[in-house]
């Protein structure tokens, strides 16, 4: 079935993509974009394309490198880890947590304002990276925030740097606006081109507005400035459920032909999938990356004691780091195989809605804490308590992290005929195997992490097995699943075991033009 399946897949999306450049071409034909004036034709702009790929790398970093002061926070090997995770980390991973979502919350935004303008000039491009450079300053604010969580500073310069970008991205929309060449071509044609700048103008401001009261706040009561950063997350849902609470309230209002037709940079608007997964490749390099820059910094022997305590043998030297290098590799493997995962299912993905990227930016906030989990396992000394419960945090981040990829999957279940190819649906021949994917790493976690707990003199030769195993597990998931499904198949229905009816169900779950290649076989 491997083959097979793969040449329905491949030849699904080149359909796909045809229908795409057939629809694009069918715009471009019927519509008539406004032409740019004397001196401004093609040769002063260009697509948005590098520019929008150089942004989703950088904001990937930096929501990424965040993690950076919590996975060096030193805990001395006399300290209890629990009251070091109360007194130190606590506030440390809540504050990267926060601001990894609100960095996501600004790239959101970066999406849905290059969805309006497709072509930028000069001038666009300096404004976004203006734009970039505030960004990439928010660590530092971070840092601030999470050293000194009492002092208002940190959030003052935290919250003037979103406000001066929610200023930019206004500018970046009048400037568009005023220059409709730039725009997409359904505003260039719209009639009310400028009840859509108002409109993104007025979303484009809200997250600014909510820092400005958030800094206010933090001269008042400190504790309300966190908590309306926290609601700056969760704006775009809580402006849905009030819209909706109020169509509910006053009777539901026809929308405009405009709404309906073209875009309409509403926060519940479908998010650009490739760059969605353009962002989520960015954050799953940088945390591979991170592993080696700790293992280049700290594994490297000074060479006058390997000349001291091991007579230049730097063989016996580097045998001390044993333990290090294992919880590289398997951190390694870990980072490699969520990305995996990751990918198969957003290779089966046709179009990312809010709710999903909202999970999948939950899910890359625990991919950024491997880091933490890969200086947690191999810090400590072995059989102690602070090394069973360094294993344990790790599991937990490892859980959370393939968990929320699973409800990824359970969300475009929902709306499976919008959001999934036909032959991923529920029931189809990928189904149970995508399922399978997902479900590896929860379960093995919460495996791991109970096993701990009852062989806690174990519990670091459980974890580096579990690393360990896992690649293997991949490798024979898809023989496994046939195993069970045939089991199944034959406990339950033990009269359907005629492969042609198994043949028959199959093809009415893969894409019409596959079933007819099938059928020309």
């Amino acid at each position: 079935m491997g083959e097979d399946d793969a040449g329905d897949i491949i030849e699904h999306h080149v359909e796909e993509e045809m229908e795409k450049r057939g629809t694009r071409s069918h715009a471009a034909s019927s519509s008539f974009p406004a032409s740019p004036p004397d001196g401004e034709g093609p040769s002063s702009t260009q697509s948005s394309h590098r520019l929008l790929a150089y942004s989703d790398a950088l904001i990937s970093i930096i929501a990424t490198v965040m993690i950076l002061p919590v996975a060096h926070t030193k805990v001395q090997d006399d300290e209890e880890l629990r009251e070091s995770v109360q007194l130190l980390l606590t506030t440390k991973i809540g504050v990267y947590l926060m601001t990894f979502l609100i960095v996501n919350v600004a790239w959101a935004a970066h999406i849905r304002l290059f969805q309006v303008v497709v072509r930028i000039d000069d001038c666009l491009a300096l404004l976004n990276l203006a734009c970039m450079m505030l960004i990439t300053f928010l660590p530092y604010t971070f840092s601030l925030m999470a050293t000194f969580p009492q002092n208002i500073l940190g959030i003052l310069l935290f919250c003037g740097c979103v406000m001066v970008t929610g200023v930019i991205q206004s500018l970046i929309v009048l400037y568009a606006f005023s220059r409709p060449f730039l725009l997409n071509e359904h505003i260039q044609i719209s009639e009310n081109r400028s009840v859509y700048k108002h409109h993104i103008l007025k979303v484009i401001v809200r997250v600014p507005l909510m820092c400005f009261l958030a800094s206010i706040a933090s001269l008042i009561v400190f504790q309300l400035s966190y908590a309306l950063l926290a609601l700056v997350i969760f704006l775009p849902y809580i402006s849905q459920f009030l819209k909706w609470c109020r169509s509910k309230a006053l009777g539901q209002r026809e929308e405009s032909p405009d709404a309906v037709m073209f875009y309409t940079y509403l926060p519940n608007e479908p998010l650009s999938k490739d760059r969605v997964e353009a962002f989520s490749d960015g954050v799953y390099a940088i945390v591979a990356t991170l592993l080696i820059l700790d293992i280049c910094e700290d594994n490297v022997p000074d060479p006058a004691v390997v000349e001291a305590r091991f007579g230049g043998d730097l063989i016996a030297a580097l045998r001390v780091y044993g333990p290090e290098y294992l919880a590289y590799f398997g951190s390694f493997a870990t980072v490699g195989l969520l990305w995996f995962t990751h990918h198969s299912l957003f290779l089966h993905v046709t179009r990312a809605t809010r709710l999903m990227g909202l999970l999948n930016t939950f899910s890359l906030a625990f991919v950024g804490g491997l880091p933490l989990a890969y200086q947690l396992t191999h810090e400590f000394p072995p059989n102690s308590q602070n090394e069973l419960e360094a294993i344990q945090i790790s599991c937990v981040i490892i859980f959370f992290a393939g968990t929320f990829q699973l409800c990824i999957w359970v969300v475009a279940l929902f709306s499976e005929r919008e959001a999934l190819h036909p032959y991923v649906r529920y029931g189809g021949r990928e189904h149970v195997l995508m399922l399978a994917k997902l479900a590896l790493y929860p379960c093995v976690a919460l495996g791991t992490f109970l096993l701990t707990c009852v062989l806690s003199r174990f519990s670091a030769p459980i974890f580096h097995l579990m690393e360990i195993t896992v690649p293997f597990a991949f490798l024979l998931l898809r023989l496994l699943v046939r195993l069970v499904a045939a089991v199944v198949r034959l406990a339950v229905c033990p009269d359907r075991s005629d492969p042609t009816a198994v043949d028959e169900q199959q093809e009415a779950t893969v894409p019409f033009s596959a079933a007819e290649a099938q059928r020309g076989c």
